[in-house]
């Protein structure tokens, strides 16, 4: 049995500039403290001995490598991200970065999501990816347009009742 995946698809390069700063900050906190730390701790666990036995170097081996591995992703995917921090020209319109109020049609129910970019997205916060099938079918429409999407749950109809820039 192979380890070897597909490669995954390539996901939109956008980010809003709030996402930027907290990757940033991420690959510094990396980078700059829990780094050296793991590398220290590293070092004084090789330093007992025996490493075939010692379970807190193997540990601390394996720590380096995930966080060398986000390190590395990280670094990669700042310089290909581009920031969006404009307002489009029709604030009326569903765009990247757009704060939106839906109904769903079937129950009346009101759900609130912002479209982020794939490295931002947060669940609890309502924050969808721009690459999610609820955002694609977002994408371009207005204040009252009514639309229908594919969900895991099923076709969901849907009515755009706020769209905000904030």
């Amino acid at each position: 049995m192979t380890r070897w995946r597909p490669p995954a698809e390539k996901s939109t390069a956008l980010i809003t500039a709030t996402g930027h700063a907290r990757l940033k900050a991420e690959l510094d906190e990396l980078w700059r403290v829990r780094r050296p730390e793991v590398v220290k701790a590293l070092a004084a666990a090789a330093a007992e001995g025996d490493r075939s036995e010692n379970a807190e170097y193997t540990y601390r081996k394996k720590q380096l490598g995930e966080i060398d591995r986000r390190v590395r992703y990280l670094s990669k995917r700042l310089e290909a991200l581009r920031v969006v921090d404009t307002r489009p020209s029709d604030p009326r319109a569903v765009f990247f970065g757009a704060q939106v109020e839906l109904e769903r049609v079937s129950d009346g129910e009101l759900l609130r999501y912002r479209i982020v970019g794939p490295d931002e997205t947060d669940a609890a916060l309502g924050w969808i990816s721009i690459d999610s099938p609820l955002a694609r079918a977002l994408l371009k429409k207005r204040v009252d347009d009514e639309f229908e999407v594919m969900l895991p749950g099923g076709m969901t109809r849907f009515v755009i009742v706020e769209v905000d820039y904030e």
